[in-house]
């Protein structure tokens, strides 16, 4: 990724499976945004409101304020390498679904030359406002699989849940980051009361300022890595769950709608006049297969990603425990320096 300004701009480098030829493109977020509508948008595609879509990381904002970190989370530290990380998981896992990963859009956003950004569609915030009025209605309406409330019921905790715990790991790393200029501040005063001169006293308090004042900024370097080691680990895995299980729910939602739409087909096919009946029953017929399909679907987009989720955030604790313990070393052997160093002044 390269930063200009408050333009973050993705270098992105591809093969084909079939090897004939490596690609290197450069991306915006918008042109992610556009690749997200068009997978969308897919609705030619039999199945699809059965797909939990990999969900895209948040657009970073360069500098920004605390209280639009609170709402970016982990990924609103500015913390870049692990930001491209997060936007690299999302291209791999569109790129490696069995039904999106076929779309032609996800070809031309990994090999052409023209920013396919440009052609983003337009939002509709009406269209928006209304589904969400009709989407509170539709989200309590209980399911006739027992499989699907049961998911329903699971992911509405789990959500909350995955939620929170990225909110309070966010919480760690920020305290962290500000223990970590504390000490670069304590640091630099210490530096401040080192005096001039030839008496014995005064250069033996400027001899233990400037060793204390090196302690700090070491303990400064092992909280800065520390709260690095977090962002880049655990915090992006914790990102990644709370996300998904967003999909998640999205996906359940739109299943429900379908359920609704259904229930209101076979009402109509019931309540319908003798010439009409034949017609209805045609329409009813096609909106259950339809709707069996994209329970078929969606019952293995969960199985998959339940697999996938547990071997993202294993992963992610793994890596989170192997460099934390890979900190802790190098700081307990410079620590041990400085030991050294305070017992040969005494």
């Amino acid at each position: 990724m390269v930063k200009d300004g408050d333009t973050l701009t993705f270098l992105i480098e591809s093969e084909k499976l079939s090897g004939t030829g490596v690609y290197h493109v450069d991306r915006t977020y918008d042109d992610f945004e556009w690749l997200q509508q068009h997978l969308f948008s897919q609705e030619e595609v039999s199945g699809i409101q059965g797909v939990i879509f990999p969900p895209l990381p948040v657009k970073a904002q360069v500098n920004a304020s605390a209280k639009v970190i609170k709402q970016l989370g982990i990924l609103g530290l500015g913390e870049w390498r692990a930001y491209c990380k997060a936007m690299e998981t999302f291209v791999r896992q569109i790129a490696a679904h069995s039904i999106l990963g076929k779309n032609n859009a996800v070809e031309i956003f990994l090999t052409s030359s023209d920013p396919p950004g440009r052609q983003r569609v337009r939002k509709n915030i009406f269209n928006r406002l209304s589904q969400a009025m009709e989407g509170m209605r539709k989200e309590g309406h209980k399911d006739v699989d027992e499989f699907f409330q049961t998911e329903r019921d699971h992911n509405l905790v789990f959500t909350g849940c995955a939620k929170t715990a990225a909110e309070r790991f966010l919480d760690v790393v920020q305290t962290e980051q500000k223990i970590a200029v504390a000490c670069g501040h304590f640091s630099t005063a210490l530096r401040l009361c080192v005096e001039q001169g030839e008496d014995p006293d005064k250069l033996d308090f400027s001899k233990v300022c400037v060793k204390l004042s090196e302690v700090f900024d070491s303990i400064q370097k092992n909280v800065t890595s520390v709260a690095e080691n977090n962002v880049s680990t655990l915090g992006l895995g914790l990102d990644l769950e709370s996300r998904y299980q967003e999909a998640e729910k999205e996906m359940l939602y739109r299943r429900t709608c379908k359920l609704v739409e259904l229930e209101t087909t076979r009402r109509n096919a019931e309540k319908a006049k003798p010439v009409k009946k034949a017609a209805m029953e045609e329409v009813k017929k096609a909106a259950e297969t339809e709707f069996d399909h994209i329970s078929g679907v969606a019952k293995e987009e969960i199985a998959r990603l339940q697999a996938a989720r547990v071997k993202m955030l294993q992963q992610a604790l793994v890596q989170w425990c192997e460099k934390q313990l890979l900190t802790a070393k190098e700081s307990a052997d410079q620590f041990d320096q400085h030991l050294q160093a305070f017992r040969g002044m005494a």
